[in-house]
């Protein structure tokens, strides 16, 4: 099992409170959006975007739809030149 490293983030106390949430729902959420992210600038491959989110690749899969953000790194414009040129 590999190490994992364990930081603290600050916020409000009346974030929880906002989003209905307990710490914990927060924190895994925080983590899975961070994850979602890294993952749609490209700055995490998938499967290890998969990982900081806790998650197998195939439902980090399905939650990337649930964000709109596709698994296939061609821009639109790129995809509309290779259909054009096929």
């Amino acid at each position: 099992m590999r190490s994992l490293k364990k930081g603290t983030i600050e916020y409000p106390d009346d974030v929880l409170l906002s989003l209905k949430e307990d710490e914990e729902e927060f924190l895994t959420e925080l983590k899975v959006l961070a994850a979602v992210k890294f993952y749609e600038l490209k700055k995490l491959s998938l499967g290890k975007a998969a990982e900081l989110a806790g998650l197998d690749k195939v439902d980090f899969i399905k939650l990337l739809g649930k964000y709109r953000v596709s698994i296939f790194s061609l821009s639109e414009e790129e995809l509309v030149k290779d259909i054009e040129n096929a």
